[in-house]
């Protein structure tokens, strides 16, 4: 999993052509905003999107229902697994 970027400072500072610049200030301008707003709220949504792709994983049917069929009818312990399980911490 990526590393979550920390920074306490309130500014970001981006470069970008002029006419990069331009156009999101006239887009800021017909949403009836400032370019710091358009940019940010803009930038945002598409971080969400991201984050909910990365986030959320998608199965066709058959891999759906692979799964619950494993749920409901596991495979038998192989022997990593009894391992694992014996090196376990005995709980109290």
């Amino acid at each position: 999993m990526p590393r979550a970027a920390v920074d306490d400072n309130k500014r970001m500072n981006l470069r970008m052509r002029p006419e990069q610049k331009a156009m999101l200030m006239r887009a800021a301008a017909l949403r009836h905003t400032d370019l710091t707003d358009f940019v940010t709220q803009s930038a945002l949504r598409e971080a969400k999107a991201v984050i909910e792709a990365a986030e959320h994983v998608k199965l066709s049917e058959r891999d759906s229902l692979l799964v619950l069929d494993l749920l409901e009818n596991p495979p038998a312990p192989n022997a990593k697994l009894r391992a694992a399980i014996a090196a376990m911490p005995k709980q109290a």
